[in-house]
């Protein structure tokens, strides 16, 4: 404050030492002072009402007013302005009381220099400017914490309550001084305070920690802070905290952990993002359904995280919400493994309390496996109205052709005489007549299954007859081979019908050869359980026995595979096919109960088989011929790029106490067992695979673990193939689609090997 002007109120009656103060502070050249002087109290009081000074001189000894009563009077009046008591020799004990009172300094009359003066009016004044500071800073402490959650208090090092400010709920202040931990809430609160206490007394070193104590307002959440108190030698003499109430926070956080365990139980993806598109919520379905781990799909952008690449859907389900409140329809989207995965997606719009939009909530449910089972169930009935016109078509054709068929063998009666051009022309007639006949019975086959007479019989010798002729008619470059069960389960069938069945699918095959390959017919007895179902509309619970006839042929394009049983639909070359093969196969086959799956893979081959329901006695078809054991937990890596295979098998072995992993491809399924080998028992392994094909995985896996036990898996590859993958150091061999009862024996196998 140094040249500043300091305005000086000058209470004395003496006008000597008045004019002795005026002469000394003429001498120091740096003040500048404002000196006012008055003789009477009652002057400098009516002066303090209508003017401020920055400091006040006051001689103790005044016309009106003596003693320390002239102090106190002034000090009321003056308020916040620092007072300066002037005293005689004989007058420093009123002049030390006085400063009791709340005097910032005095002086003794004789004494005093102009330096000394100035000195202590600017000590005054800087230590009233400093005690008003405190007290403001002290004020607005007070009016903070009186207004604030916080509960602060001091102990001692025995811990007993030295100071408290906003007592904890349910005491008061006077409660707590000078009391114990011990003596206000129950032993093993104290005990967990007092815990956390000593060790800040001990190190020196504070701490926080969250804490719940019961009050007498019922169990209550702190968040404490607890730090040293030291004194002026730096010695720890207790501690200082400060707590705030978190009871309301803590009862929020219960809240929403229940409201998430109860998302979580549903199966269904539940997302929350903000209307940046990030990740806020993902529960555990979407865990499942998408295989990001929560906390690897918090933060991050929705749509780079589920889709390749920009989804038109996507951005317009994104408008529709923002603009409406809601959008539903379906997505596809990617799951962590980049498979398709196909959900009934339903948005909603979340405001808060001022209607202003927050976030997006999205509920997705997988019906990858629903649209598959619809799609089967459409193809099923655009088959049966396909049958149904056919046979409306046939029945017509066959009224047609029966003149003209009866015609043609009527004419070279009627005419023997004729010329050896018109007997051709006859001969040319009767045989299209006849192959027109022989057509629309293919169509009846198909349209209506040409009900013949059913006896029991034993398919092995059906299989064996059409081997022979196959043999003797088929080129030399294809290779027949046949792999029959020795305990084949019968059937009830037309022999006919099924010998035109079996030659139907081996010329197919043969076409698909043209420059050679192998052609495999096998047979095996199969119990198709609840889980086969799920995944094939036309079977039913029961035994079957299947027929596979597998080439190593050209393939079927994947956008053809659901066609190639529609009558007339055909790849070959006008003239070479009429396009009623298999569709008569179809036909047949179901007339018998059954039904027919295919697999295909260009470059690869293809594999029809023929599933018919078995007869005889059920004792010696029962499913439990040898009963699987269950798992003790042992952990099963199935490697399958089809989301319904994958989740179908892991559902079958978790629920007879198996674990499970993952994974979608070969690289995928190295990566698996490269983490977590150590704790894999056995790698379920599908040989046609993308990416990195099952046999080359197969090889790695081996090099990490020579040990490793491997079943693999095919529903392309027969079993005569499968010889030299089977060298390679697979254990076991399961042909797809199989059944619970099938995997858990082969598991049981292997165990049983290695134990």
């Amino acid at each position: 404050m140094a040249g500043e002007l300091i305005k000086v109120l000058l209470v004395e009656d003496n006008p000597g030492d008045v004019f002795l103060l005026q002469e000394l502070l003429k001498e120091v050249n740096t003040a500048k002072v404002a000196l006012r002087p008055v003789e009477r109290l009652s002057e400098a009081l009516h002066l303090l009402v209508h003017d401020n000074f920055d400091v006040i001189l006051l001689d103790l000894s005044l016309p009106d007013s003596q003693g320390i009563g002239t102090f106190l009077s002034a000090t009321r009046q003056a308020k916040a302005t620092p007072i300066i008591v002037l005293t005689g020799l004989d007058d420093e004990t009123l002049a030390l009381r006085a400063m009791q009172e709340g005097a910032q300094d005095y002086l003794v009359k004789g004494q005093v220099t102009g330096d000394l003066l100035v000195r202590s009016m600017r000590y005054a004044i800087e230590r009233q400017r400093i005690e008003d500071a405190l007290r403001q800073s002290e004020e607005r402490f007070r009016v903070a914490l009186k207004n604030s959650p916080i509960f602060v208090f001091n102990q001692d090092r025995d811990l007993r309550y030295t100071w408290v400010y906003n007592s904890i709920s349910g005491w008061t202040t006077e409660d707590m001084l000078g009391k114990h931990d011990s003596e206000l809430i129950p032993a093993e609160d104290a005990q967990n305070l007092t815990k956390i206490k000593n060790s800040v007394l001990s190190t020196g070193i504070g701490t926080r920690a969250e804490v719940s104590l019961n009050t007498p307002q019922g169990i209550r959440y702190y968040d404490l802070t607890v730090e040293p108190l030291r004194n002026e030698s730096q010695d720890i003499e207790g501690i200082t905290c400060a707590s705030i109430d978190i009871s309301d926070r803590k009862q929020a956080e219960k809240k929403i952990r229940e409201q998430a365990a109860l998302l979580d139980i549903t199966t269904d993806a539940i997302c929350v993002r903000d209307l940046e598109n990030t990740i806020l919520f993902w529960n555990k379905g979407a865990e499942n359904l998408y295989g990001w781990p929560a906390q690897e799909a918090w933060g991050k952008n929705a749509s780079e995280l589920l889709f390749n690449e920009p989804c038109p859907e996507s951005e317009a389900a994104w408008l529709n919400v923002i603009s409406k409140g809601n959008w539903q329809g379906e997505l596809t989207k990617l799951t962590k493994t980049g498979k398709e995965v196909l959900v009934a997606s339903r948005w909603s719009l979340v405001c808060d309390s001022q209607g202003r939009p927050q976030s997006i909530l999205t509920v997705d449910t997988d019906i990858t496996d629903k649209k598959r089972l619809e799609s089967q169930l459409f193809r099923a009935q655009r088959m049966e109205s396909i049958g149904t016109l056919a046979s409306g078509i046939a029945h017509d054709l066959n009224n047609i052709l029966t003149p003209i068929l009866a015609g043609a063998q009527l004419l070279p009666l009627k005419f023997p005489d004729a010329d050896e051009r018109t007997q051709h022309l006859l001969e040319i007639l009767e045989i299209n007549a006849k192959r027109g006949a022989d057509l629309v019975k293919q169509v009846l086959s198909f349209a209506r299954g040409v009900e013949g007479q059913r006896i029991n019989l034993q398919p092995r010798h059906l299989i064996v007859e059409v081997a022979k002729i196959l043999k003797e008619t088929l080129p030399k470059s294809i290779e027949v081979r046949l792999d029959l069960s020795h305990d084949l389960w019968m059937v009830s069938g037309d022999s006919t019908q099924l010998h035109q069945v079996l030659m139907n699918l081996c010329v197919n095959a043969r076409d698909a050869m043209p420059d050679g390959g192998s052609l495999t017919i096998t047979t095996e007895n199969l119990w198709i359980d609840a889980n086969y179902v799920q995944m094939n509309l036309d079977a039913k619970v029961g035994p079957y026995i299947v027929i596979s006839v597998c080439d190593t042929g050209i393939g079927v394009p994947e956008e053809i595979l659901d066609r190639i049983f529609e009558p007339f639909f055909t790849t070959k070359a006008v003239g070479q096919g009429t396009g009623l093969g298999l569709s008569t196969v179809l036909g047949i086959v179901k007339s018998h109960g059954g039904f027919v799956s295919v697999q295909s893979q260009v470059g690869n081959g293809t594999c029809f088989r023929v599933y018919l329901p078995a007869v005889g006695e059920t004792e010696t078809l029962s499913k439990t011929e040898i009963l699987p054991q269950t798992g003790h937990g042992e952990l099963v890596l199935i490697v399958d790029d089809e989301p319904s295979i994958q989740e179908i098998t892991r559902t079958s072995l978790e629920t007879h106490h198996y674990k499970t992993l993952i994974a979608s491809d070969g690289i995928e399924a190295i990566a698996q067992y490269a983490k977590h080998a150590d704790k894999i028992s056995v790698v379920l392994m599908d040989i046609m695979l993308p990416s990195l094909d099952g046999l080359t995985a197969i090889r790695t896996l081996q090099k990490i673990n020579p040990q490793v036990k491997i079943i693999a898996t095919s529903g392309l590859m027969s079993k005569t193939k499968l010889g030299e993958i089977m060298k390679t150091g697979v254990n076991k061999f399961l042909s797809k689609p199989y059944t619970v009862n099938e995997l858990l024996l082969r598991l049981q196998e292997i165990f049983h090997e290695g134990g």
